[in-house]
């Protein structure tokens, strides 16, 4: 006679039980406040990204799930545009503008030296993890180039001095 093999029944986890209580509960009240628009996953991301600063990628099951989507659909529109972050920014964001207007009046050089000050390449985090570094592509601000954004603060007609005093402060 055979000795019996223990049955082993798989356990299923519920999506989002991996995030933290503050990251969870953000991911919720994004997706409860959008739910009924149609196409309610970009909206719910921009929520989770608004609220975070990001969308944590073990957020994507929970979404995937409260909206019955798949995980590759959530994934697939997280990731095609960059201006959804899948990483914790720095304290600060740095957006430094990128568009025509600014490039003819110096940004190319602003860019060379905030990121050598930072010690970042776009998308990257300072080590002290103070800032972050993120292109735009026009802030509106077209006649006072070049411009950056710190958070929601603009500043018009950066040098690389001017930028030295907003990172100190």
């Amino acid at each position: 006679m055979s000795a019996r093999r223990p049955v082993t029944i798989p356990v299923r986890v519920e999506p989002g039980s991996d995030l933290p209580p503050t990251e969870r509960s953000a991911v919720l009240e994004s997706v409860n406040d959008n739910r009924s628009l149609q196409g309610a996953l970009l909206p719910v991301l921009h929520g989770i990204q608004d609220r975070l600063g990001w969308v944590p990628p073990r957020a994507v099951p929970l979404v995937a799930f409260e909206l019955n989507l798949s995980r590759a659909e959530v994934h697939g529109v997280l990731s095609f545009y960059h201006y959804f972050r899948q990483s914790q920014p720095g304290k600060q964001v740095i957006y430094l503008c990128r568009a025509e207007a600014c490039q003819a009046v110096g940004a190319a050089e602003l860019e060379a030296h905030a990121k050598q000050k930072l010690g970042v390449d776009f998308h990257g985090t300072s080590a002290d993890g103070r800032f972050t570094l993120e292109p735009v592509y026009c802030l509106g601000n077209c006649a006072c180039g070049p411009s950056l954004m710190v958070d929601k603060e603009l500043h018009a007609r950066v040098t690389p001095a001017q930028f030295d005093a907003l990172v100190a402060k």
